[in-house]
């Protein structure tokens, strides 16, 4: 038994060194990295590069028009998306190997830095800069969004499951009492002209019945809640979903990130402060 026991422990710094080089990172998780550098095409995708906008019933691939267009100089990190105006055109990526939806368990994480003053530079309404959506909004819709009414507004990150679900009385979503809405709401967000502002969210066992469904929201790093204690169960058709940027959002957008899970806090701090962005975690290789 000693000479058991002293085999163990001359085993153990090695298990342990194991199981930590094994260990699934950051840069490992990721799916898709759009620095808008020099166009809206992703620099790595673990799916399809191109991102596309819809023309009436084509989806078509984007490009520079009046209503978003890409600025070489003007990102966090190089260049970035630029909305000048509330406009009709929302680019977008999908396919496997970007959000790989599936209704048995489903994780993922966000990450954008969006630079703009809300209360100055939105018409009125409601923007969502980042959505993902399915084959129907009843189904399922997942969406950043800032308030059309309050002044200041307020900045919020929702996760709608089923219309069931959320909705059993099918009332408008503005008639729904904050505190029963499956969101995470903040009142007073850190955005401004005059600096970048970084938004992660994430999605955890998402259409898991034996695990707990949970979505975070952070900015600059720092956990601002989490959307908990709801069934987050989901029906949309994987085909059809579909990360979609910019409905009636008028600022600039940079750095787009997709992970494959949900960063825990840490994980998120670090991202923040990456000081070149996500191409620090880009395979080198890229795709």
């Amino acid at each position: 038994m000693p000479h058991y026991r002293r085999l163990i422990a001359a085993l153990s710094p090695l298990l342990v060194s194991s199981s930590l080089a094994a260990a699934d990172t950051p840069a490992d998780a990721l799916t898709m990295h759009a620095s808008f550098d020099v166009g809206f095409d992703a620099d790595f995708s673990r799916g399809d590069r191109v991102c596309r906008v819809r023309q009436g019933k084509e989806v078509v691939p984007a490009a520079p028009s009046d209503d978003v267009r890409i600025e070489s100089a003007g990102g966090r990190f190089g260049g970035a998306l630029s909305f000048p105006k509330k406009g009709a055109t929302r680019p977008q990526f999908a396919g496997a190997g970007v959000l790989d939806y599936n209704d048995k368990s489903w994780s993922a994480t966000v990450s954008v830095w969006l630079r703009l003053d809300p209360d100055k530079d939105l018409e009125p309404g409601y923007c969502d800069p980042v959505q993902i959506t399915g084959d129907d909004s009843k189904k399922g819709f997942i969406f950043l969004e800032w308030s059309k009414d309050e002044t200041p507004r307020y900045f919020r990150y929702a996760i709608r499951p089923l219309f069931p679900i959320w909705n059993p009385t099918n009332v408008q979503w503005a008639d729904i009492p904050f505190e029963k809405r499956p969101m995470v709401q903040v009142a007073r967000a850190p955005f401004s002209r005059d600096r970048w502002t970084h938004v992660v969210f994430t999605l955890e066992n998402i259409n898991d019945k034996t695990k707990k469904p949970t979505g975070k929201l952070y900015l600059d790093g720092k956990p601002q809640g989490a959307i908990e204690n709801w069934d987050l169960t989901f029906g949309w058709d994987p085909q059809s979903v579909l990360l979609v940027l910019g409905a009636s959002y008028v600022g600039r957008m940079d750095d787009l990130a997709v992970f494959n899970r949900a960063l825990s806090d840490a994980e998120v701090e670090q991202l923040f402060g990456l000081e070149k962005g996500v191409a620090e975690w880009r395979p080198k290789s890229g795709r």
